[in-house]
């Protein structure tokens, strides 16, 4: 379960949403609540604690990373950023993604191309720590820079030795790219998946294109195939995420969420 699915029940009591979900039969989580050196409130340690007593582990997690995280007077990672590789292995994790890149950045060729270069030093960095560090898609497939899709671009410039991929069905939407073809154009790059269904929405923001998430099965994505296909291909963790509800209380939705997933065979 990626908790930001939960993430109303989270801000309100994490200790409660936490059990209910070891409860409904997770029993790996993804957080999205890092914030002054404490997930949702609780040192890492304590967390931790927390996620133990419940039989639950948080294998990744997600934290906004770039150029603020780095010093270039000493050409080195910020204090900040270093307290957060050092947190996240205290709290258990085994994965550190970033979710996002700035939309400024997403417009200029050469300031992404600089980004992708500090993706590649931070790889290597928490891979000496003993971390994993990698990207999560937003809506990339969205926009092209110079003719060139930029998650392609991404894809092509983030060294596989040092940067890991998650791979995020859900917000494949542009021109018709869809998990599987992804997955097919860069086999074994995907070692997360975020599976998320889709419902077309009277919304037509540019990101969303017109979809919004929702209870899995009951979209457009073609998820079990997809899945069938990363799993073939090594992708070892795959987590549930969804972020908008049809007026179904979360927690519910992460109870049929797993319980299609369990359906499916996963």
């Amino acid at each position: 379960m990626q908790l930001y699915s939960v993430r109303s029940d989270m801000a309100k009591d994490p200790a409660d949403t936490l059990k209910k979900l070891s409860a409904i039969g997770y029993r790996k989580v993804e957080h999205a609540g890092y914030e002054n050196r404490e997930f949702y409130g609780y040192k890492a340690s304590t967390f931790k604690n927390l996620l133990d007593d419940l039989g639950l582990k948080m294998l990744s997690g997600h934290v906004d990373m770039g150029w603020k995280d780095w010093d270039k007077a000493s050409s080195d990672f910020t204090d900040n950023w270093k307290y957060t590789v050092e947190d996240a292995l205290t709290a258990g994790q085994q994965y550190l993604i970033t979710p996002w890149i700035d939309e400024q950045i997403e417009k200029d060729y050469d300031q992404l191309l600089q980004l992708m270069e500090l993706f590649n030093k931070c790889g290597d960095y928490c891979k000496k720590q003993g971390l994993k560090f990698g990207y999560h898609n937003d809506f990339e497939i969205n926009y092209k820079l110079k003719g060139k899709r930029l998650y392609d671009i991404i894809l092509e410039e983030c060294d596989p030795a040092s940067v890991v991929q998650e791979l995020d069905i859900g917000n494949l939407k542009g021109e018709g790219m869809e998990g599987q073809k992804v997955l097919k154009k860069y086999p074994g790059r995907f070692e997360l998946m975020h599976v998320k269904d889709e419902i077309k929405s009277s919304s037509k923001g540019e990101m969303n294109n017109g979809f919004d998430s929702t209870v899995l099965g009951k979209g457009v994505v073609p998820i079990k195939p997809t899945v069938d296909l990363a799993l073939k291909q090594g992708t070892r963790f795959i987590f549930i995420e969804q972020e908008s509800y049809q007026n179904i209380p979360p927690l519910q939705c992460a109870e049929e969420n797993y319980e299609k997933m369990k359906e499916w065979g996963f």
